[in-house]
């Protein structure tokens, strides 16, 4: 069964810094793309960075682009998204998700997890 759990999640003053990880369990072998999403009130989902399972490879939203780092940890199922100069506007409900070898839609999502960022 897969299942990815978000955690890390909590409030931060403006310039502060979060972790936020996501532990992947089931069909790690198969994995080919992990990534995080964000989604504030009344806005749509929108995908703040990606990494490759294998290679590493990565992109990153352009609105946290020298802020956020997304990394992962094979040996711990793991996937992190480090954010630091966090911002007001970062406030969002963010989950993890993953996808296959062969798939171009994201076929699996955590619960997410709460980021609030005061002013």
């Amino acid at each position: 069964q897969v299942r990815l759990v978000e955690s890390g999640g909590g409030l931060v003053q403006a310039g502060g810094s979060l972790r936020l990880s996501c532990a992947v369990s089931g069909r790690t072998s198969s994995w080919y793309r992990m990534g995080w999403f964000r989604q504030a009130p009344g806005k749509e989902r929108e995908s703040v960075a990606t990494i490759i399972w294998s290679g590493g490879n990565k992109w990153y939203a352009d609105s946290v682009k020298g802020r956020f780092t997304i990394s992962r940890d094979n040996a711990e199922n793991t996937v992190y998204l480090q954010m630091n100069s966090l911002k007001p506007e970062d406030t969002a409900i963010y989950s993890c998700a993953a996808t296959l070898t062969g798939y171009t839609n994201w076929l699996y999502w955590g619960q997410g997890t709460q980021v609030t960022v005061s002013s």
